[in-house]
């Protein structure tokens, strides 16, 4: 497996396709092991697809100190080093969308166009849901709360009416769940990431973005809600803004999804 070493930890990344170069930065607790991802989806028969392992979890290294969002941003600027990509249109899903609104901040001449899905600017614009917070909570009631947070279709009230189905979107949720969570240091190295996860603030620096910029939320998100989509849409000077048939799985949930990225990434891959 294909790795870069940094100044202080080894990188896992995967890259394959042809085309405009992308560099896709996923959510929390992200393992490019787990599939499908983004490997699999209409992108990859677009583009020129660069992902990774992030701080702390799949198969990169996990050190034992606090993380930052600005090492988040380095981390990913050194993968592209890794294989020569001088810039490349940036697709931020969730946590990974915090990291490419620090990525563009701190080295705006290496991305081309930005797409920020299901994410949030912190800040006076509002943040994704501090789910630091739900680890004083059994692993079953945590399961059930972040089933309610991803898609409000599902909230605490459906569940008490829809026992059975809650337990089959339970039970497919942790046969999802990444592997590196079983394996020594994981849950630590999410511990880690969740936990820089929640200094997250770009809000009053994004209206410095001056790239063309997609910003998608779901409309059932209960994690980065519409109105902290929309706050972070404002803050981007001629961002476009479009929200889809899901929650916080939206890409999976609406496949108008992916077909309105790739349209995006197509229309500014010669510029």
């Amino acid at each position: 497996m294909p790795y870069i070493k940094t100044t202080d930890i080894n990188i896992h990344y995967q890259r394959s396709g042809s085309g405009c170069p992308v560099l896709y930065l996923g959510g929390v607790g992200g393992d490019l092991r787990s599939r499908p991802n983004v490997f699999d989806s209409r992108l990859a028969d677009s583009f020129d697809i660069l992902a990774f392992d992030q701080r702390g979890t799949g198969l990169t290294d996990k050190p034992d100190n606090s993380y930052t969002m600005t090492q988040y941003a380095q981390d990913a600027a050194a993968v592209m080093d890794a294989v020569n990509r001088d810039s490349a249109h940036v697709v931020g899903v969730s946590f990974g969308g915090m990291v490419a609104q620090e990525l563009a901040l701190l080295f705006p001449q290496r991305v081309r166009s930005l797409v920020l899905c299901c994410t949030a600017a912190g800040g006076a614009g509002g943040s994704s849901y501090p789910i630091h917070e739900l680890s004083g909570l059994s692993p079953a009631e945590r399961s059930r709360k972040l089933l309610a947070i991803g898609d409000d279709r599902f909230n605490e009230a459906w569940q008490a009416e829809h026992p059975e189905e809650t337990e089959r979107l339970l039970k497919e949720a942790a046969a999802g769940a990444s592997p590196f969570l079983s394996e020594p240091g994981g849950i630590a190295g999410l511990t880690r990431q969740i936990e820089a996860r929640s200094h997250h603030d770009c809000y009053d620096r994004l209206p410095s973005i001056r790239i063309p910029t997609l910003v998608c939320g779901g409309e059932y998100d209960r994690q980065a809600k519409p109105e902290v989509v929309r706050n972070l849409h404002t803050q981007i000077a001629g961002a476009e803004l479009r929200f889809f048939a899901g929650g916080h799985g939206f890409l999976g949930q609406d496949p108008q999804a992916y077909e309105v990225i790739t349209a995006f990434l197509q229309r500014h891959c010669s510029t």
